[in-house]
């Protein structure tokens, strides 16, 4: 699933955050925070979502909530998209528009591994992208 808001792409299915064409580099919990986007959710929501119920300390809650906001542009004193409630919890306030994954149909489907008819197939890790030429690359 893909959201967009302000001018971000956040695509659930790859864990990717854009901003623009360009992407930003988060932990995978701001995403899992930026993925909580459609409720009021409490610290105690967070923790249960995002940690799976471990327990962690306040800093690293406030590091990722300051974290996401960066990622997304905003501020603790703007909170255009991310708004802090009292001694409650955080909640998501940006406009979102969400759009199902499309998978890319222009790629092609690449062999990883090498054939011969002399020796087993050898394998080859294929790098899928913009430098590789969508060409397998050997390991």
């Amino acid at each position: 699933m893909q959201f967009h808001f302000a001018d971000h792409k956040l695509d659930t299915d790859r864990r990717e955050l854009r901003r623009g064409s360009e992407g930003i580099e988060v932990e995978p919990q701001v995403l899992d925070l930026l993925e909580n986007r459609d409720r009021f959710v409490s610290k105690d929501d967070l923790v249960a979502s995002v940690w799976g119920g471990r327990i962690v300390s306040d800093a690293t809650l406030t590091s990722r909530i300051y974290a996401a906001r960066k990622a997304v542009g905003d501020s603790g004193r703007g909170q255009k998209l991310i708004r802090t409630i009292a001694r409650k919890g955080f909640r998501f306030v940006g406009a979102v528009r969400t759009q199902p994954t499309v998978p890319n149909r222009h790629l092609p489907s690449v062999d990883c591994r090498m054939k011969s008819t002399s020796s087993p197939a050898r394998p080859y890790r294929c790098a899928i992208g913009p430098s590789s030429r969508y060409f397998p690359s050997p390991t």
